[in-house]
């Protein structure tokens, strides 16, 4: 008979190992689940999506269940190193792998995709890899805000993401977007879906937005990775003597900060008017909209280092009309001061210490020419 507390000491010691000590597919420190049909140790979150893969994975606490003593051997002879080298074989360098704090589509498809579908064992190209990926997506309007299904297609032949307004291409595209400021992040709780994809690009130097969904979580993250696998091809071109390591970071990104703040006027006595912040730590910008559903930016703030004249700190409004709420932001730059208010002080600490993890970074070469432009739309 299988002896629990042993049995239980021998997991927990095997948990701790350097290879098992995060989680098998999120990342996610100190995993107390573990699968004993795949041999792997993962977090409470992930074992979930486990759960609901019940003919190629069961799984169990390793604090709380039984374990017979076959399970335990099972588990010692495996761990998530050796998963990794069977499930993990080929994944693409441009496929995003999950952690712990993204949303639940993107983490229960990669759990899909490397033991369900079995993508990464390199014997088929998946379609997301084709250089070529189109299919339907519901896209939220402009003006009326309802979402409609529209055809999309996106090619690393041309760089381009083009949609349509009718079911095929032959009356041309409705807008045809280049690959070469594309970027792509999960926004389910702004769109309102779990499977909501926000797209950002720039126009004629102003940022636009198209918020899409599919009902399929797999079609949407894969479309999330044909996005990904266009955009490395584009800078493979763009900086031909990069590696893969270096254009990573590049390929797609997530902000640093969203959130509702109060903004007033260049002169601080204008009214304040309540608007959709997004603070871009790769670009440097602070972008404005009206709602957070807009398609274009209302405006753009370069965010510089403090050798160039640019800092943040909590402040209170002298002079301002109209703000409801009490907790300021200002933000000095070389050519004027930025005054937000925040509705409450915890959001008022995360503004500012996101807008300092920007201020302490090194400028880049093109951060210069970012503010150049940025200072002459104004």
């Amino acid at each position: 008979m299988a002896n629990h507390d042993r049995n239980k000491k021998i997991l927990l010691d095997l948990a701790k190992h350097p290879d098992n000590s995060q989680c098998a597919d999120c990342g996610a420190p100190d995993p107390d689940w573990a699968s004993y049909k795949l041999g792997v140790f993962l977090c409470l979150n992930c074992s979930g999506t486990h759960r609901n893969l019940s003919t190629i994975s069961r799984v169990k606490s390793i604090r709380l269940d039984f374990w017979d003593d076959e399970l335990v051997e099972f588990m010692r002879a495996n761990g998530n190193a050796v998963a990794r080298d069977l499930f993990e074989k080929a994944v693409p360098p441009f496929y995003y792998r999950p952690q712990q704090q993204d949303c639940a589509v993107l983490r229960e498809q990669w759990i899909r995709a490397k033991y369900e579908r079995q993508e990464f064992t390199g014997e088929i190209q998946q379609p997301y890899a084709s250089g070529v990926f189109e299919g339907m997506l519901w896209k939220k309007g402009k003006d009326n805000g309802q979402f409609l299904k529209r055809r999309f297609i996106l090619s690393d032949r041309d760089f381009t993401l083009r949609y349509f307004t009718s079911d095929g291409p032959t009356k041309g595209p409705k807008a045809v977007i280049s690959i070469e400021t594309l970027n792509a992040t999960f926004q389910p709780e702004k769109i309102g879906h779990g499977h909501g994809l926000q797209i950002t690009y720039l126009q004629d130097d102003h940022t636009r937005n198209l918020f899409v969904y599919h009902e399929s979580g797999q079609e949407i993250v894969n479309w999330f990775n044909a996005i990904r696998a266009a955009r490395l091809a584009y800078l493979k071109t763009a900086f031909p003597t990069a590696s893969d390591s270096e254009l990573m970071p590049w390929i797609t990104r997530s902000y640093l900060k969203e959130g509702y703040m109060e903004k007033t006027g260049p002169m601080q006595r204008e009214p304040f008017k309540k608007r959709w912040f997004i603070l871009d730590s790769q670009e440097r910008k602070l972008l404005y909209f009206k709602t957070q559903l807009d398609a274009m930016e209302l405006g753009a703030v370069f965010i510089g280092t403090e050798n160039h004249g640019y800092s943040v700190r909590e402040s209170e409004p002298r002079g301002a009309r109209g703000n409801r709420w009490k907790c300021g932001v200002t933000v000095e730059t070389p050519d004027r001061q930025f005054v937000f208010m925040c509705e409450q002080e915890r959001d008022q600490r995360e503004w500012v210490e996101a807008f300092r993890q920007v201020i302490s970074k090194p400028m880049l070469p093109q951060d210069y020419n970012t503010e150049a432009k940025l200072r002459r739309k104004r």
